[in-house]
């Protein structure tokens, strides 16, 4: 592995850090009051790539690696962690599942639009009894002549609210368990669909996290993901991909909280002297440093093995429960050399403290990656 960035993966990196500074910075805060998107930024995330950037062009993609998703997304949640979200769960959990099991025709016929930003993407997997426990599906899909039925509802869903396509798991066989769940291709114009409940929540509050209603939803026997019976490969598979989404989100947060640290560490005054100049300080920032350091590198592992067609989910829990940790343990710290001022909203530190701990929950919560790294290191 490499460790350096390519010519292509700098550039990205540059221009994901202008965009942030420039079109994102200036109106995260407002999004995050008003519980609101800026849906014009999806265009024009869309114009620059970000919305496709790790998939083929022949489809509407930037043609680039994963890598560099992973630094979109990163440079993206270093001001807003809710745009990151937005084009982590999009391109992880909708774009990535029919690229990889979708047939040719399906590809053709929804990749394009998703991937140039005209449309977000979304995945229907959480239930009211199914989270950690994902296997415990109630959403079912029969099949009626030339078209599936699908009856149930989702919850939590991340770009639940303005997706124009919905991954969508259920059950098709009862009695199989696991291995009787289907995915399904969703259109959210489809007959019997609709929008529920949109959560308000404690941070990450501008992404849409809303319920999917399915009332003899109706879409076409051809919208079948892989095979009948996938639905649980394709999921878990999905989710090992969407962690090295959420590792660098959660780097990201943590990134944007150690600068505006840092920053305020050399403006503040206080004994005659400013913050930075205090062993206190000093150590804070330095531990983390170096842990958000070693979070890139674990994320960026874990990316570069997913492009290497390697066996990634291990490396992809390590960095997602890492990551979360330092994110949640950067933000609180970054408060802590604000003092007083970093528990006010006058300061994005506050903000990013709120947005950090969703990084431990969704995408399977640090002890759900605790098991799956176990397992790696304890099955034959």
């Amino acid at each position: 592995m490499d460790f350096g960035l390519t010519d292509i993966q700098r550039m990205v990196r540059d221009t994901a850090r202008k965009f942030a500074a420039e079109e994102v910075a200036p109106i995260a805060a407002a999004m995050d009051k008003s519980a609101k998107f800026e849906m014009s930024l999806v265009k024009k995330m869309g114009e620059l790539g970000f919305m496709g950037v790790a998939y083929p062009e022949e489809y509407g993609g930037a043609g680039m690696d994963y890598k560099c998703y992973a630094i979109i997304v990163e440079e993206l949640s270093s001001v807003c962690a809710s745009t990151g979200v937005v084009v982590s769960a999009h391109s992880s959990l909708c774009c990535d599942p029919i690229y990889k099991f979708g047939t040719e025709e399906q590809k053709k016929k929804y990749l394009p639009p998703l991937l140039s930003g005209e449309m977000l993407g979304c995945l229907g997997l959480t239930e009211p009894g199914a989270g950690s426990d994902a296997a415990n599906q109630k959403t079912t899909a029969r099949l009626d002549g030339d078209e599936w039925v699908i009856n149930g509802s989702k919850i939590f869903i991340t770009n639940g609210g303005p997706a124009g396509v919905a991954v969508v798991i259920a059950v098709t066989e009862k009695e199989k368990g696991s291995r009787g769940l289907s995915a399904f291709i969703v259109p959210t114009d489809s007959p019997g669909f609709r929008v529920g409940k949109e959560e308000h929540k404690l941070g990450i509050r501008a992404s849409s996290t809303a319920e999917l209603l399915f009332e003899d939803c109706r879409i076409p026997k051809e919208n079948l993901l892989g095979k009948d019976g996938d639905g649980f490969k394709i999921a878990l598979t999905t989710l090992d991909g969407g962690r090295i989404g959420i590792a660098a989100q959660a780097l990201g947060i943590a990134q944007g909280a150690l600068n505006a640290a840092v920053a305020y560490s050399k403006e503040r005054v206080q004994f005659g002297k400013p913050l930075a100049a205090f062993q206190a300080i000093q150590w804070k920032l330095a531990e983390c440093a170096t842990d958000i350091d070693a979070a890139r590198l674990l994320t960026y592992r874990a990316a570069w093995m997913k492009d290497a067609g390697m066996r990634f989910g291990t490396q992809s829990a390590m960095a997602k429960l890492f990551a979360a940790e330092t994110c949640m343990k950067a933000t609180r710290e970054a408060i802590q050399v604000f003092g007083g001022y970093g528990y006010v909203d006058e300061y994005p530190v506050e903000r990013f403290y709120r947005d950090a701990k969703i990084t431990e929950i969704y995408e399977g919560t640090s002890e759900v990656q605790k098991i799956v790294i176990s397992r790696s290191l304890t099955s034959d």
